[in-house]
């Protein structure tokens, strides 16, 4: 089943892109935006790890903010919006640490929230750990472009982790969105690879994205990557933590028959993460759908 809820587009307050225009990442693509929306041969994804919407400046907060991991504050609200300001930009966003609904966060849906906020008309999120009722820790879709199918999977390890499977279109041209948010343990995000290498590793076109949790040059990587159809495109891009960015965690990975324009890691600190964003080209053969 897929969420679908709306509202108007909000204006664009603030500019997330340092030393740019507002909305500078989809500016180059502004004007024939309307064509875009038709044959879809230029997307914009993002991934974002929003720590469910708790802001941090330095490792004192992990200790002076944990309550926040608990208990409701009106600051999180706050960051959430800031939060949509960015997100509308894009056409595809995957969230990662999203809370489903729990009482500290005023039992807010943050997925369908900032779906909302950004005009995302479909969402979709995956509950993978339940606290009570006071945290429920998900993954995160938004996107632009009507899904067909969706699939949640749960991942091997301690319960808690788990992996979208998006699929736009049909048949052999269909494009595979994949969310996915891995474990801290070497041991378990290896077990974890193997079980999205089986899930995805005969589609031609796909974009996986997400926290993996490790670097390039891993053994994790390495595994991925060697037993996919998929590549990471990008170089040196730090994504943790947000203050002082020194590890490259974050990624947006895809298979060698996608175009990758442009990519960046955007300065926009309202979490222990930075987001990360990516345009691609997808072959005349995909056609993806707004409704």
């Amino acid at each position: 089943m897929i969420e679908k809820s709306g509202l108007k587009r909000l204006p664009l307050a603030t500019s997330p892109f340092p030393g740019q225009s507002p909305g500078s990442f989809a500016a180059n693509r502004s004007e024939d935006r309307n064509e875009d929306l038709y044959n879809s041969q230029r997307i914009t994804v993002a991934s974002f790890n929003i720590q469910t919407g708790i802001q941090s400046s330095s490792y004192r907060d992990y200790i002076l903010k944990s309550w926040q991991h608990l208990l409701p504050t009106g600051k999180r609200r706050q960051n959430l919006d800031k939060i949509a300001v960015l997100l509308r930009q894009f056409d595809i966003v995957g969230l990662q640490e999203v809370d489903g609904g729990g009482s500290r966060t005023g039992f807010t849906v943050q997925t369908e929230y900032l779906a909302q906020r950004a005009a995302f008309p479909h969402w979709h999120h995956q509950i993978n750990r339940r606290f009570a009722n006071i945290a429920l820790h998900s993954n995160g879709l938004l996107t632009r472009y009507k899904p067909q199918h969706i699939e949640k999977h749960k991942l091997p390890g301690l319960p808690g982790r788990g992996v979208l499977l998006v699929r736009y279109g049909e048949g052999e041209n269909a494009l595979h969105v994949c969310v996915i948010h891995l474990a801290l343990s070497h041991r378990a995000r290896m077990k974890q690879i193997a079980f999205i290498c089986d899930l995805i590793s005969h589609l031609p076109y796909a974009i996986v994205m997400g926290d993996l949790n490790f670097e390039p040059n891993t053994p994790e990587m390495k595994a991925l990557v060697g037993n996919t159809q998929l590549s990471d495109p990008t170089t040196e891009h730090y994504t943790f933590p947000s203050w002082k960015p020194h590890k490259i965690l974050d990624h947006i990975l895809v298979t060698s028959n996608l175009a990758v324009n442009n990519f960046q890691v955007l300065d926009f600190p309202c979490s222990d993460h930075l987001p990360i964003a990516m345009e691609v080209s997808l072959p005349e053969q995909i056609r993806l759908t707004i409704s």
